[in-house]
């Protein structure tokens, strides 16, 4: 396998620069809700911070959790995003004298170069031998009993972009499953959500369960790999409404309002910090006919299709890395150029259903088809109502209008699992 510093280097140039968190927290199964139960010391000294702005992460935080992982046998679900500075965290673990056992990996794959859905082989860590146990290989979302009877305790530590339908925390949320299953611990070390600012969006529709749909959750609902799996566990979402052993390692100096920029692009196709401030209302065109840029220099921060009328802008999606066959490929398409919009206006608007909502009229005004004849919209907004509304005509504040009171339901729910400050 390639150093995993050079693969980072190669999915996209690093983007430092991080912001502020908190305590060690812990949540077990004799606990429905996350309390402080361990104090940090002033004097623990993370590995590597990976921070110009005081931000230290949960993996950074090697005094607090090696110990704990010590006489164990380790399995660590990780990609290309688990890294502390320039070190990944399964390279830290082994220096520490951690026995990791086995890597999990997930959509994309361990190196982070897999399609969005393309299935990805088990295989061995050419760097340490370690087996590579896929979760993503089209099989099962779950780890076999084998591979499950060779170990103790599962480590999650990857990069999450805080929206219900990316798929991280959904193989986080599986193995937190096996870990009940197989009485197993389990352990979170802290990332911060690029998108954990603010809430958004239909709670999903539990009969629309799906790969990208797997919680009781908003769109964008504002929380952490760690709060989210502190929720699971304290709502009884996981199976059979068991707890898992859990233990969540925090990072430090954060808040949900900092402004994380992250180091290493998450996915292929989200190679910057727009494009993921983006995401929430773009990725709905992956349910309809329109291209939203894959195959681009811009995925998720343009979008058109080749018969919509009146636009200037023009893209042609070809394959390449991480887009092997884009909607539309080859195709000259005619839209909107959305890669120069400010950030924070982005943030401020949260989601933004005005995109699809102008897409869907022009198209059908034409005559030409705009949802794909499969449900994959209906199981990206989590609900069947948001396609009927914009058939309907109605516009996007209006449709917005509809979930609010849900949101402020989830963000109540929700706040005994948080770990920082809104």
């Amino acid at each position: 396998m390639m150093n995993l510093t050079k693969i980072s280097l190669l999915l996209m140039s690093a983007w430092l620069s991080l912001t502020s968190m908190t305590t060690l927290n812990a949540c077990t199964t004799n606990k429905t809700t996350a309390t402080a139960s361990t104090t940090t010391p002033a004097t623990d000294q993370p590995t590597g911070t990976v921070s110009s702005e005081g931000v230290v992460l949960g993996a950074a935080r090697t005094s607090v959790y090696v110990p704990l992982l010590k006489g164990k046998r380790v399995a660590l679900l990780s990609n290309q995003t688990g890294m502390v500075g320039d070190k990944h965290t399964l390279d830290l673990m082994l220096e520490n004298g951690v026995n990791v056992v086995t890597i999990f990996s997930p959509e994309h794959g361990f190196r982070g170069n897999a399609d969005a859905g393309e299935h990805v082989s088990s295989s061995v860590d050419e760097k340490t031998g370690i087996p590579i146990a896929s979760l993503y290989d089209g099989k099962s979302p779950m780890p076999s009993k084998e591979v499950m009877d060779g170990i103790d305790v599962i480590v999650t530590d990857i990069q999450d972009v805080g929206l219900r339908f990316y798929t991280y925390y959904v193989t986080m949320i599986n193995l937190m499953d096996a870990a009940v299953t197989y009485g197993k611990q389990f352990m979170v070390l802290d990332r911060p959500n690029p998108n954990g600012m603010y809430v958004d969006g239909p709670i999903l529709d539990m009969s629309l369960k799906s790969g990208v749909g797997r919680l009781p959750i908003p769109t964008v609902h504002g929380m952490t790999l760690g709060e989210l799996a502190q929720m699971a566990n304290g709502e009884k979402w996981l199976k059979d409404g068991k707890k898992c052993d859990l233990t969540v390692i925090p990072c430090l100096n954060y808040t949900h309002q900092t402004r994380y920029t992250l180091p290493i692009a998450p996915s292929p196709n989200l190679p910057n910090m727009l494009s993921i401030y983006l995401y929430p209302s773009m990725c709905y065109f992956e349910g309809t006919t329109v291209s939203l840029g894959r195959g681009t220099d811009w995925p998720f921060q343009v979008y058109g299709h080749p018969d919509m009328a009146g636009y200037d802008f023009e893209f042609t999606p070809t394959s390449r890395f991480g887009a092997k066959t884009p909607p539309q490929m080859d195709k000259l398409c005619h839209g909107v150029d959305l890669h120069n919009l400010d950030a924070e206006e982005v943030i401020a608007q949260g989601i933004n259903l005005g995109y699809v909502i102008d897409a869907y009229r022009n198209l059908t005004a034409g005559g030409h088809q705009f949802f794909l004849k499969s449900n994959f919209f209906d199981l990206l907004m989590g609900t069947t109502r948001v396609r009927e509304m914009i058939a309907e005509g109605k516009t996007a504040q209006e449709i917005k209008d509809t979930w609010q009171g849900d949101v402020e339901l989830f963000k109540a729910q929700r706040k005994p699992y948080l770990l920082y400050d809104e």
